[in-house]
C-alpha cells in the first residue's frame, strides 16, 4: 500500500547531506521545482495583495484603506449583498440538491444518464453563460415575454440568485451523491429487521450518515457563489456584490488599495469555508469501509413519481438556459429579427477570433504545465515525511481558497513591479496560462496524488529489485498505471481554463483577451446575439474536450485493469 504524504518513508530525511543516492535526488527534485513554483506564482503574490492594502492614496504605509471601508460608497452594502446571496444560494441549491442526488441514487427513476448529462452542461460554459441564459428566457426581450406578454425585470437579486442557483447546484449534486454512495446497505437491513419503517430510515440512517456531505457542498455553493464574479456582472444590475466591487474599484476607480481590501474582505469567508469544507468532507468519508455492501434502490412508485417530477424539472431548465444561448447565436438580431443565419460568428470586434485562440493556446499552456508541475509534485510528496510533507501539502491544496478575483489582482501587483525577477511575463499570454493553473491547482494535486497512490508499492520494488534504474521504474511501474489520472488531470486544467473568467479579468489587455472576457465585453456593448455565438464555440470546445478526455481514459483503463 502507498504512503500518503505525512508517512513515514524509508529514504530517510529530506536534505541531510549533499550526497544520496539517485531515487533520494530525484524526491528532492520533484519536490523542489514546483514548491518554487508555488512561492513564485502563488505565495509571494498572495502576499503583495496583503501589503497592497496597507498602502494609501499618497503612497504612504498605513490602515486607512481599513479605516475607509464603512465611508466608501457602496462597500457595506455590496458586503452585505454577497452574505444575502450566497447564503440564499446556498439554501436553495442544497434544498434542491438532495432530492436530486437521492433520485440518482437511491431511486429507480428512468433516465439517469440524461439527468447526470444535464448536471454536465453548466461547467462546459463560463459563469456567465447562466446569467446571458436567464436573460434570453425572462429578460425584457426574452422569450417568455415574447410568448406571453408578462413582463419581468430579471436584473438583480432575483435574476443572481437563479443564475448561481444553476451555475452552483451540479457541484452540489456531486458532493452529495458521493455521500449517499457511500451507505451500506447492512444498516438498512438490520433497521428493516427490527421493523423501523422507510421514512424511520431515511432520519435516523440515510439523513445522519450524509450530513457531513451536505456541509461540505453547502460550504463549496458558498465559496464558489461568494466569488463568482460572471453571473454578477451580466444579471446583477444594480445588486452590487464584492466581487464585482473589486472589479470596479481596481478597473473603474483606479484604487488598488482600496481593491486589495476588498480582495482581503472575500478572501477570509472563502478561506473558512473551504477549511469547514475539507473538515466535513474528512470526517464524511474518512471512515468509509471497503467491505461496505452498497445500498440497491428499492422500487416506490410515489416516491420515484415525485423524485422524478423535481429531476427532470431541474434538467429541463438547465437545457433550457444552454439550448437558448446556443439558439441566440443563430438569430439575426435578438428579439426583434429571429431569421436563422451564421453572420454572428463573423464576429466584428477588432481582435475577432483572435480571443479563441489565446484561450485555446492558454488552456494547453496550463494543462501541460500544470500535469508536468503536478506530476512532479504529488511523486516527491509521496515519498517525503514528517514536518516538511505537511508544509509542503499545506502550500499544495492552499489554492482552493483563494478566490479567482483575489489570485488575478495579485498577478498585477506582482508581475507589474519592474523591480520583480519574472516581470517579463506581465502582458503576456503565458502568465494567463499560469494564473489559470493556481486557481486550479489544489484540484489537480488532489487528483495526482490519488493517483499516484493507487500505484502499488509492490511494482515499484519489484522493478527496482529486477535492476531498473529510476528511468525505468518510472517508466514501466508508475507512468503506465497513472496515465490515466494524468489524462484527466489535463483536460480538467483544460476545460476550466477555457471558461474562467474571474481569475483573467485583470490579465487582458486590448492587444491580449480571452474567450470569456469576450463574451461579457460583447454583452455589455450590446451585441447579445454576437455573445452568445463566442460562447457557443467556447461550449462546443470543452464538450469536445470532454468527450475526447472520456474516450482516451476509457481506452487505457482496460489495458491498465487499474480503477483510479
Amino acid at each position: 500500500m502507498s504512503q500518503s504524504p505525512t508517512a513515514a518513508s524509508s529514504s530517510g530525511p529530506w536534505f541531510p547531506s549533499l550526497s544520496g543516492s539517485p531515487e533520494q535526488w530525484l524526491t528532492r527534485i520533484c519536490v523542489a521545482v514546483p514548491t518554487l513554483a508555488l512561492i513564485l506564482f502563488f505565495g509571494y503574490p498572495l502576499l503583495t495583495i496583503f501589503w497592497q492594502s496597507f498602502v494609501q492614496w499618497d503612497g504612504t504605509l498605513g490602515l486607512g484603506n481599513y479605516a475607509d471601508i464603512p465611508s466608501t460608497p457602496g462597500l457595506v452594502t455590496a458586503g452585505l449583498n454577497s452574505l444575502s446571496i450566497s447564503l440564499s444560494t446556498t439554501l436553495v441549491c442544497i434544498l434542491l440538491g438532495f432530492p436530486i442526488a437521492y433520485a440518482l441514487e437511491r431511486s429507480r427513476i428512468r433516465f439517469k444518464g440524461w439527468i447526470r448529462l444535464s448536471l454536465l452542461l453548466p461547467l462546459l460554459a463560463p459563469s456567465l453563460v447562466q446569467g446571458l441564459g436567464l436573460l434570453f428566457l425572462l429578460g425584457r426581450n426574452g422569450l417568455v415575454f415574447q410568448w406571453t406578454g408578462i413582463e419581468q425585470n430579471i436584473y438583480g437579486y432575483w435574476g443572481l440568485l437563479l443564475s448561481d442557483v444553476f451555475y452552483a447546484l451540479p457541484q452540489a449534486i456531486m458532493i452529495i451523491q458521493a455521500a449517499l454512495r457511500n451507505a451500506d446497505a447492512r444498516y438498512y437491513d438490520a433497521a428493516t429487521v427490527m421493523g423501523a419503517t422507510p421514512s424511520q430510515q431515511f432520519f435516523h440512517i440515510t439523513l445522519p450518515n450524509c450530513k457531513f456531505g451536505l456541509l461540505s457542498a453547502a460550504f463549496v455553493v458558498f465559496t464558489i457563489t461568494i466569488t463568482d464574479f460572471g453571473n454578477a456582472a451580466v444579471i446583477a444590475g444594480d445588486y452590487r456584490v464584492l466581487a464585482t466591487e473589486i472589479f470596479s474599484q481596481v478597473s473603474g476607480q483606479q484604487n488598488f488599495g482600496m481593491g486589495s481590501v476588498v480582495g482581503i474582505i472575500l478572501l477570509l469567508p472563502a478561506l473558512a469555508s473551504v477549511y469547514i469544507e475539507r473538515v466535513a468532507s474528512q470526517k464524511q468519508f474518512g471512515g468509509s469501509s471497503d467491505s461496505r455492501i452498497p445500498l440497491q434502490p428499492v422500487p416506490s412508485r410515489w416516491r420515484d413519481a415525485g423524485l422524478g417530477l423535481i429531476t427532470h424539472a431541474t434538467a429541463l431548465s438547465i437545457w433550457a438556459i444552454i439550448v437558448v444561448v446556443i439558439f441566440a447565436s443563430f438569430v439575426k438580431l435578438w428579439p426583434y429579427n429571429m431569421t436563422l443565419t451564421l453572420a454572428n460568428f463573423h464576429v466584428n470586434i477588432a481582435s475577432g477570433y483572435q480571443p479563441i485562440w489565446t484561450t485555446l493556446y492558454v488552456s494547453v499552456a496550463a494543462a501541460l504545465i500544470g500535469i508536468v508541475l503536478l506530476f512532479l509534485l504529488a511523486y516527491g510528496v509521496r515519498n517525503l515525511q514528517g514536518r516538511v510533507a505537511k508544509a509542503i501539502y499545506l502550500m499544495a491544496v492552499l489554492p482552493v481558497g483563494v478566490p479567482g478575483l483575489v489570485l488575478g489582482l495579485s498577478y498585477i501587483f506582482t508581475f507589474n513591479d519592474p523591480m520583480y525577477p519574472l516581470h517579463w511575463l506581465y502582458g503576456s499570454a503565458l502568465l494567463i496560462a499560469l494564473c489559470n493553473f493556481y486557481h486550479y491547482h489544489t484540484q489537480g494535486f488532489l487528483t495526482m496524488a490519488t493517483g499516484m497512490r493507487m500505484v502499488p508499492q509492490a511494482l515499484e520494488e519489484a522493478a527496482a529489485c529486477l535492476g531498473g534504474k529510476v528511468r525505468h521504474v518510472m517508466g514501466d511501474a508508475i507512468l503506465p498505471v497513472i496515465a490515466p489520472t494524468v489524462l484527466a488531470v489535463f483536460f480538467f486544467l483544460f476545460m476550466r481554463s477555457m471558461v474562467t473568467l474571474s481569475a483573467v479579468i485583470f490579465l487582458v489587455t486590448p492587444q491580449l483577451n480571452v474567450a470569456a472576457v469576450s463574451v461579457m465585453h460583447l454583452n455589455e456593448a450590446g451585441f447579445v446575439s454576437q455573445a452568445a455565438a463566442f460562447s457557443t464555440i467556447i461550449i462546443a470546445v470543452v464538450a469536445v474536450a470532454m468527450l475526447l478526455m472520456r474516450a482516451l481514459v476509457y481506452y487505457f483503463r482496460p489495458n491498465l485493469s487499474v480503477e483510479t
